[in-house]
């Protein structure tokens, strides 16, 4: 690379015509004062920035209407987002001003982090990469060591052995009355239930996650993977840029269907919301599936394919019925780096005080409402109404609690999945079609209160009452296919 000789001066980047004028109109409207210059807010503004579109409207009061007309008429002479404009034209002007200034000699041979970089976003090598990475930081690290040997000994031991039954002990000499004991230490208790599984099944788990994400973070493998996936994504209507929220969703979906902020169009945001809440599991419910069949391969696998299938296809037909246009999709791409320990921790622990802070409370209410619907009889009439949907797709009437547990939660839910596997009470094809229909099962309450802010109350319940009836449909037409072909795991 050569020298770069000294500037006199630095001009300003000259966009064409049309956003010119509309830069010089709306600076010449400007008669406030701001901290930076009233081109650079111009051009904020034009790019929709909320922040800055919040202190036009302030510090121009009446005069604000007529700039927002400009800038809208600005706006509509592009087919593109201005943001994207922008970004394109400044990178074209910086090659211009580069071009007579710097020279390139002999490219020295690209260093093992850039092979591997472009290794990471090929249309071959790439999904190889993706399965390891998958295979060793979800599987291995989430499935087996956190759902898996953490979970199974804090369970087993911890509060099976030492926890609960001293707990039982204390509140059954403090406490006279059986009713109240059972909020505490009964089936649906505060302790034996709520905080059993979020601390002895759920937490392992989130926290085993956390650590995976935490490296995929900061490695720089994101926004690689986000290029990797972009072309199927194009398939269903959305860009890479679903590949964040997306994953986010792995480890809590509420969290993530605030993210989808971040896409670009309104249709966008819709289909990643409507995805989110179908069929991606968070970390707890991702590392219970791994967990329960983690010993059949196939089951796995099936499990796999039938939820990667009916997010493809419910992705797609909803690309097809939603209007709008699709958004064009640039990101940047930061060089490949060793994660540092210290960021690990940090993100880890971060967001490990997120879930005790913010999930632990709704563990507790669950329970005390569980707890309160079994002595009111509520619970009872919930679960007779849903038993014989439960059965109608070949699972036993044991099963029906797991998913009333899910509406609270999702992972609720699974927990209750990994312990009637965990007791032997549920094996085999109904093992494999509950994990597929709780994993598509309604949004939990968190999450629907989380739409309903982003989207709107129709949009929620428009996405809950159609994932209710699909969710048990595809678990339906999966046991009778399994059956019909004589499958057995």
């Amino acid at each position: 690379m050569g020298v770069m000789t000294a500037v006199a001066a630095r001009p300003a980047a000259a966009y064409n015509g049309v956003l010119e004028a509309g830069l010089t109109e709306i600076e010449r409207l400007m008669t406030g004062d701001y901290v930076l210059s009233r081109r650079a807010v111009a051009l904020l503004l034009l790019q929709e920035d909320e922040d800055i579109t919040a202190e036009v409207r302030a510090r121009e009061r009446e005069r604000f209407a007529e700039i927002e007309r400009v800038a809208e008429r600005v706006r509509g002479d592009f087919a593109q987002p201005l943001s994207q404009v922008i970004t394109v034209e400044r990178q074209q002007w910086a090659r211009r001003l580069l071009a007579g200034i710097v020279t390139e000699g002999e490219r020295p041979r690209a260093a093992f982090a850039e092979r591997l970089s472009r290794l990471m976003m090929h249309p071959v090598a790439g999904p190889i990469i993706l399965a390891a990475v998958l295979y060793l930081g979800l599987y291995q690290l989430v499935g087996v060591l956190g759902a898996g040997v953490v979970a199974g000994f804090l369970e087993n031991r911890v509060f099976g052995d030492w926890v609960n039954p001293w707990c039982k002990d204390a509140v059954s000499a403090v406490i006279p009355w059986n009713t109240l004991q059972d909020l505490f230490v009964g089936q649906y208790g505060v302790i034996t239930l709520g905080l059993t599984y979020a601390f002895a099944i759920i937490l392992p788990i989130v926290t085993t996650f956390f650590i995976a994400f935490s490296v995929i973070e900061d490695s720089g493998y994101l926004p690689r993977l986000a290029l990797l996936v972009d072309r199927l994504f194009k398939r269903i209507g959305l860009s890479g840029r679903a590949v964040i929220p997306m994953v986010l969703g792995f480890g809590c979906v509420t969290m993530a269907t605030l993210v989808t902020r971040t896409q670009e169009t309104r249709r966008e945001r819709l289909i990643v919301t409507l995805l989110l809440a179908l069929g991606i599991p968070c970390a707890a419910q991702l590392g219970v599936v791994f967990a329960i069949l983690s010993g059949n391969g196939l089951a796995l696998a099936i499990w796999a394919l039938v939820v990667a299938g009916v997010l493809i296809s419910v992705g797609f037909l909803a690309s097809l019925v939603l209007p709008g246009e699709r958004a064009a999709f640039y990101i940047e791409v930061p060089p490949l780096r060793w994660p540092r320990p210290s960021n690990l921790m940090g993100k880890t622990v971060t967001r490990i005080q997120w879930y005790l802070g913010e999930v632990m409370p709704v563990f507790i209410f669950a329970s005390v409402l569980l707890w309160l619907g079994d002595i009111t009889g509520v619970y009872d009439v919930i679960l007779r109404g849903l038993e014989p949907v439960v059965r109608a797709i070949g699972l036993p009437a044991e099963v029906a609690p797991a998913f009333l547990y899910g509406f609270f939660r999702r992972d609720f839910g699974a927990a209750g999945l990994y312990h009637l596997h965990a007791s032997g009470a549920l094996v085999g094809v109904p093992l494999l079609v509950s994990a597929v229909t709780l994993t598509l099962f309604l949004p939990c309450i968190a999450q629907f209160l989380v739409m309903t802010r982003e989207r709107g109350v129709k949009t929620a319940l428009a996405i809950a009452l159609f994932i209710f009836p699909f969710s048990f449909l595809v678990g339906f037409v999966l046991d009778r296919v399994l059956r019909a072909l004589g499958v057995t795991l």
